[in-house]
């Protein structure tokens, strides 16, 4: 595996420096404003630019952003409540699948052009993969598929014969009000065009959202309370 670029490296050849970049980028993804809203606020502060360009940093740093705030994610725990909630995308539902454990940490997130067994058997073996570790109580909605990928994923051995596998309305309760901070994002953009896109796109967001929770062990670069400017400089140069 290469060597990280360094912080300097990212932005080598941008117009604007990596503090304005960072900042907008993380402005976009976190709160409720418009990219023309992004680009009145910089007006105010004798910046010019397009909401396009704004558009286009979002798109090339978020995979990036997400890949280094990896690094510190905090280890979740083991009791998984899973739910799908919707995206629009170029007029056509898309399915967004998310967990989160028994006391409201993000586990995973993944979009879907459909909502089936092989959908959220992906969303299941993903969080596996980037958790190293497999649930052990996992709970769903009342939706078939997804009951059904839980069954099959234990008989071929993706998850363990004695995982718990339960369905409770008043116990996914919490990823149900879990997807407000994800979804009311997303209601303030003018709708996704292209699936690639929206799947960066909502990623930054679930980035923001899991940071928002505390769920990076920040401790070690020295930065825990500190300013959001010195937090990301620090989590992205290290």
């Amino acid at each position: 595996m290469g060597k990280p670029e360094c912080l300097e490296e990212l932005f080598t050849g941008r117009h604007f420096g990596r503090e304005v970049i960072i900042l907008r980028v993380r402005w976009y993804l976190r709160f409720k404003r418009s990219l023309r809203d992004l680009v009145e606020m910089m007006a105010e502060r004798g910046l010019s630019l397009a909401h396009t360009t704004i558009m286009r940093w979002v798109r090339h740093y978020t995979p990036e952003f997400e890949k280094r705030w990896r690094r510190y994610a905090l280890a979740v725990g083991r009791s998984w409540r899973v739910d799908e909630t919707y995206v629009k995308i170029r007029g056509e539902w898309c399915y967004l699948y998310r967990a989160v454990d028994r006391v409201g940490r993000t586990v995973d997130f993944r979009l879907s052009a459909r909502r089936d067994v092989a959908a959220a058997k992906g969303f299941i073996r993903k969080a596996i993969n980037n958790h190293q570790h497999t649930p052990q109580t996992i709970t769903l909605d009342g939706y078939a598929a997804s009951h059904c990928a839980a069954r099959e994923m234990k008989a071929d051995g993706s998850l363990p014969a004695n995982t718990k596998q339960r369905s409770s309305k008043y116990l996914n309760n919490l990823i149900e009000q879990d997807h407000r901070g994800v979804k009311q994002r997303i209601a303030v953009m003018l709708g996704f065009k292209q699936f690639r896109h929206a799947a960066i796109t909502i990623a930054g967001i679930e980035l923001m959202h899991r940071i928002r929770k505390g769920q990076f062990a920040l401790r070690r670069l020295g930065v825990r309370g500190g300013a959001a400017p010195a937090i990301w400089n620090a989590v992205l140069g290290s």
